[in-house]
Order: structure tokens, then sequence, then C-alpha cells
């Protein structure tokens, strides 16, 4: 079915990799339809409830393949708009939680795309770099959004304006990521994570990551408005009730995402 990335469904939990290793999975305009469509049809998809995104070999993603325009003069603001934009909304717009597996290298709009991840699982070995400014260029693929809300404005500036590389440890101690896991250890730890996030209430998950996105513009007395629209909506879902039922009856849930 796709050609640059693999797609698959297990137990609740789709995993889209990203399948260029020989060139560090870097983005080309077919995989950077291919990961919209994989999303799309994750978040349509009732047996999914949680993805992750994770690279193939020894990178997660390491930018645009520059190579695929063959020197020729690039319409970067045109690319951006008809590719990159339209993934990354689709990320935004997917009520699921979705992971960043950050395997290895993740540089640029490979940064990117692991902040448009809600959250970031990243190997030890893993290095993160926002290299835009390192051959003229600004973050893109929602790294101007992305960055300052999760690190802070001093933070990301920084990071933009100097391009350097961090660790995965460096990540971890700023805010950028989530966990930090050593690498012989990743793919387990990554599968028991996903499978511990599907295993609880989707569309309550689905409110909250709309929520406080939405809560990021709004003022406190339209947030807590529709933290009320959001809560009369999980009211009325099988796993709230589900939730209070095994409450009172001193037993763990047994939630279905519905």
């Amino acid at each position: 079915m796709y050609e640059t990335i693999l797609y698959e469904v297990t137990g609740g939990v789709a995993r889209i990799t990203l399948n260029r290793p020989d060139k560090f999975n870097a983005f080309t305009q077919k995989m950077l339809l291919e990961i919209t469509e994989a999303f799309k049809a994750a978040g349509k998809d009732s047996a999914v409830r949680c993805i992750v995104l994770t690279g193939s070999g020894k990178a997660f993603n390491a930018g645009q393949d520059l190579t695929e325009y063959g020197g020729h003069d690039i319409d970067f603001g045109g690319v951006i708009r008809t590719s990159y934009n339209p993934m990354v909304m689709q990320m935004h717009q997917t009520e699921k939680p979705i992971i960043a597996a950050v395997n290895g290298v993740a540089a640029g709009a490979g940064m990117s795309l692991a902040l448009a991840c809600d959250i970031r699982l990243v190997s030890d070995k893993a290095v993160l770099a926002n290299a835009f400014v390192n051959i003229g260029l600004v973050p893109d693929s929602g790294g101007c959004y992305y960055l300052p809300r999760i690190v802070g404005i001093g933070k990301a500036l920084e990071l933009a304006m100097s391009g350097e590389r961090i660790s995965a440890d460096e990540a971890l101690r700023i805010g950028m990521v989530n966990q930090v896991i050593p690498h012989a250890e990743f793919d387990e730890a990554v599968t028991a994570y996903a499978n511990k996030l599907a295993a609880l209430p989707t569309k309550a998950i689905g409110l909250i990551k709309r929520a406080m996105y939405k809560g990021l513009h709004m003022t406190l007395e339209d947030t807590l408005e529709y933290e009320a629209y959001s809560q009369a909506i999980a009211g009325h879902t099988e796993d709230f009730k589900e939730g209070t039922t095994a409450f009172i009856e001193k037993r763990a849930p047994e939630f279905k995402g519905k």
C-alpha cells in the first residue's frame, strides 16, 4: 500500500515507520503524502487507540531529502504549504494519542515531526537538532509553534538560532522529551507504553488533546467553558460508565474506547 513507510495495526496500536533507512528516513514528497494518509487512516479506524511514529534503521528522520530536487531552485513556501503543513495539521487533528518513538537522529523537519507528536520517547542514542539555521533556513513543519510551547521561548530561540545538536539526556532535562530509554530496551518499552495508552478511554484522551491545544490560545474563562463542554461529552461515553462502575466495584476498568 505504501512505498516509503510501513503501516501496521496490532492490538489497538497503529505503528507508522518511516522506511528510507539508506537516506536516514529523510522526507520526500511521496513520504509526506503517505504519512498524512497513514495518520488519516489511523484516525478513522475505530480499532486504533494509539499511534506510534518511528523510523527504520539508525535514524528517526533527518529532515528534507534535498537531493530530490536535483539542484533546482525550490519553492520552499509552496512545498511547505502543500506537503508539510497538511501532514502536521492531520496529526494535530487526530484525536488519538501519538507517540514519537525517536530511535535515532531527528534533525530539521524531523525534529519538528517529533515535536508535533503528543509524547516523545527517545532512545539514549538519539540526537536532536533544530538544524534549519545551519543552511540558512527557518524552522518549519510546526517547529515555531511547538518548540516554544514545549521548552519556553528563551530556550526555543537558543536552539533555533544556534542549530546545535542536543543529546537525549539534555532534551529530557529541558522538557523537550518525556522519557529517555536505553537503546537495547527501546522497542519493548515503546510497545509497553503504547499498549498502556491504547487500553485507556480513547474518547477522553481525544477530548483532552483537543482541549489542551485549544487552551493554548484561549482565556481562562473560555478554557473553563470548553472544559465544561468537553466534560459533558465525556460524561456520556461508555468508558465513563465503565470507569465509574469499576470504581464502585473496586476492580480494574476495561475500557473499550467508546
